[in-house]
């Protein structure tokens, strides 16, 4: 405790200078905290989420019916459908005689034609009038905040009678145990926390040990003075803790009451694709303990580590003795890191891209770890090696006094360089994961097509009323052939089309080779032909009629064929699929079972047109939109907007990382400023100096930064599985990013040195 106190009394009393040092270690050691509690509250808020969604879902809404209801019971039937790039849910309620406790926001469930909606859809209905052909009846209510996921959700529960509800699944209860839409999948998820430990923790982390070296050459300095007055190793290193530590528990407090203030504020405002509640950012009790704990203990070590030097050779410090060169061992890292992506770059160029997801989601995020801190443990090697090449071979004064400088101490370039360094790092890294997400749940194709099941849900007015709906190109029917079920030896069947060559050209891009009235087999060419439709072969088709009797109606492949291709992202028909002219059925009969094809154009107010139309014809009707998976939609906005958020703490942290380091760095090195500009050295070239000792050894940093985020990014795309594996037209904005994080440190370089020379500094020195 004796050495603890001098620690203090020594921060207090050391001038000026320290006194700033100190307040320079509070501000880092707050901004780090303040970062950490934000990417610790993420998995929270989520979960938090994901708990109300549960306790609002129906048990048995799924519409498989596969609960046994019990006498009394009611009926629900969920639909969720996209909104722009939102998911809009509803719930269809109808009450049965036994009574059902209200899910929770409601006080009452919906009667037969009232509708109660979150106050988002409240305020989006008065905006958006078609919208409410999505909800038969009237307004009676909002939803409270306790039966919302988040506050700009588009959730409602409508009441209808049990008659309007087909095949919905029966209704005893209110709340699951786990939801079946959670904001963000587990394996998302998984993709989530590894990319904010490549963006925030692992620069994090530098950071913090940044702020707890501050000032390091002068306290090493006094700490070899009170090493050789007779201080023991464990006391110079409780002295040496003192100021870090009480420091870093000061940061750690403000960051964090710095958290909660911008929670608060955030929350309320909104982030773009995300929303939460207040409460729900609210830290847990181990994230807290994570931040006032975890800081300090960094700081402890990082301070034991620093006072190594001075308590082994304290001589040697006091009469500034050359630093003995970084070794080697920093590589060590950085090579099986690299051997790792390397590996998986090679295996994706060479077509044998991986697809053991498990061994990967392990070797992945431990080569993007060994990388990241293999570049930062690289930085003094590669700095030294660097500044020997160009003191030898250069002639200029400038250039060599910086290489000279950096080459006696490497150790400087790491504290100033690093930050920026695994910022540019970490942003190819996120990059690659915007390119895997955008690959999927988004449909990138000119049309848009839907599906909707003919029987028992659409009756033939309503299947005429659907194709009607304005902003629908075309329709087709695609039905399969019928095959007795008690057959013990598996029957090929085939599908068909039912439509006119008219239908079929609003709906293609090519049709080639299609005569109206004539029937033909389907050629589609960027699909494997099913070989079970081979001309001549004769296949039964089951028909019904609105009384009900059923008639078989039997088709032989023709030898006709018509090519056939349309821009969605799924082909509307199947190659090998026979087209059957509507003329060919017989009066009043359609197929008993097949889903009617619709399409579009894929613009968004078109896509939510149809939608509307739609659900003006049947709100009950379930829609498929091929190529868009609703249920991703917004989990990949959510995905963005948190490594967006990642992306600035980064930024902040590397931008805050550096003009500490930088500011500190200046004021150790002002002594030997003065020392030149007493001897004669000019401004001019003092600053010159200053801006190449930062700026060629950070070029060099970031070069390599970019060369091995790219080839962590393209490794990463191919464990993920996708399409994408090489994407050149990233390369442009990291180079940009790298250039200007070398034009920041310049420009921040350049104030360092001042106008004033104080010879002082020189006498204490």
């Amino acid at each position: 405790m004796t050495e603890f106190v001098l620690g203090l009394r020594l921060l207090l009393g050391s001038g000026k200078g320290s006194r700033v040092r100190f307040l320079l270690m509070v501000a880092g050691s707050a901004i780090g905290v303040c970062c950490l509690a934000a990417v610790l509250a993420i998995p929270g808020v989520l979960a938090a989420q994901d708990a109300r969604k549960a306790a609002r879902e129906p048990d048995c809404s799924n519409g498989l019916g596969s609960c046994l209801s019990g006498q009394g019971a009611g009926l629900a039937l969920t639909r969720v459908a996209p909104y722009d790039s939102d998911t809009l849910t509803r719930i269809f309620v109808a009450q049965g005689s036994k009574p059902i406790a209200p899910p929770p926001g409601l006080r009452v469930l919906p009667s037969p034609g009232e509708v109660f909606v979150s106050p988002r859809l409240h305020q989006q209905l008065r905006v958006d009038p078609g919208l409410s052909k999505l909800f038969p009846g009237r307004e009676a209510g909002l939803i409270s905040a306790r039966g919302l996921a988040y506050p700009d959700e588009l959730y409602a529960y409508i009441g209808v009678r049990r008659d309007e509800i087909k095949n919905g699944g029966h209704l005893t209860a209110f709340g699951q145990k786990r939801t079946d839409f959670p904001t963000v999948e587990p394996s998302t998820l998984d993709i989530l926390r590894f990319t904010l430990a490549g963006i925030v923790l692992l620069p994090l982390a530098v950071f913090l040990s940044v702020c707890a070296r501050l000032s390091a050459a002068a306290r090493a300095r006094r700490l070899a003075a009170l090493r050789l007055l007779g201080l023991s190793r464990k006391g110079l290193q409780r002295v040496n803790a003192a100021e870090t530590v009480v420091a870093a528990m000061l940061g750690a407090g403000v960051g964090l009451g710095g958290y909660w203030a911008a929670n608060q504020v955030v929350s309320r405002i909104g982030l773009p694709g995300f929303t939460w509640y207040p409460s729900d950012g609210s830290l847990p009790y181990t994230a807290v303990l994570v931040c006032l704990v975890g800081c300090p203990a960094l700081a402890w070590c990082v301070s034991r580590s620093g006072a190594k030097k001075a308590a082994d050779n304290p001589l040697a410090v006091r009469r500034s003795a050359e630093e003995k060169p970084p070794r080697l061992w920093g590589l060590l890292p950085l090579v099986p890191g690299l051997g790792i992506v390397v590996g998986y770059c090679v295996a994706g160029a060479t077509g044998h891209a991986p697809r053991d997801t498990g061994l990967s989601s392990i070797l992945m995020p431990v080569a993007v770890v060994l990388v990241g801190a293999g570049l930062v443990l690289t930085l003094p090697v590669l700095s030294r090696l660097l500044a020997r090449s160009l003191a030898r071979s250069t002639s200029s004064l400038t250039l060599g006094l910086a290489m000279r400088r950096n080459e006696v101490e490497p150790s400087g370039t790491l504290r100033v360089a690093t930050g920026l360094v695994l910022l540019v790092y970490a942003a190819s890294l996120t990059q690659g994961v915007l390119i895997e997400l955008d690959q999927v749940s988004k449909n990138t194709a000119p049309v848009q097509a839907y599906s909707i099941e003919l029987l028992p849900h659409l009756s033939e007015e309503k299947q005429r009323a659907v194709a009607d709906v304005p902003g629908v190109r075309s329709h087709v029917i695609k039905t399969m052939s019928w095959t007795d079920s008690d057959t013990p030896e598996p029957v090929p069947s085939v599908q068909a089309v039912i439509g006119s060559c008219g239908q079929l050209r609003a709906m293609a891009s090519v049709l080639e080779g299609c005569v109206e009235g004539r029937p033909a087999r389907l050629l589609v060419p960027v699909q494997t032909y099913d070989e079970s439709s081979r001309p001549g072969a004769r296949f039964p088709f089951r028909l019904v009629d609105r009384a009900g009797r059923h008639k078989t109606l039997t088709v032989e492949v023709p030898q006709r064929t018509v090519r056939y291709q349309d821009d969605a992202a799924v082909p509307a028909v199947s190659t090998g699929a026979v087209l059957i002219p509507p003329s060919l059925l017989p009066g009043g009969f359609r197929p008993e079972f097949g889903t009617l094809q619709l399409l579009s154009d894929s613009t968004p107010h078109v896509v939510r047109s149809v939608l509307e139309g739609i659900a003006a014809v049947d709100p009950t009707l379930e829609v498929e939109t091929e190529g868009v998976d609703i249920a991703a939609l917004r989990q990949i906005s959510v995905i963005k907007t948190l490594l967006g958020v990642g992306m600035v703490l980064g930024l902040v942290i590397g931008v805050a990382a550096y003009l500490v380091a930088a500011t500190d760095r200046a004021m150790e090195r002002k002594p030997q400023v003065t020392a030149l500009s007493l001897l004669g050295a000019r401004r001019r070239t003092l600053r010159a100096v200053q801006v190449a000792q930062v700026v060629l050894p950070l070029a060099v940093g970031l070069l390599l930064a970019v060369v091995t985020g790219k080839a962590a990014e393209s490794s990463y795309l191919v464990t993920g599985g996708g399409s994408i594996f090489w994407d050149g037209d990233g390369v442009p904005l990291l180079v940009a990013s790298a250039v200007g994080a070398v034009v920041v440190a310049a420009l921040g370089a350049l104030p360092l040195i001042g106008r004033r020379i104080d010879p002082e500094l020189i006498r204490r020195d």
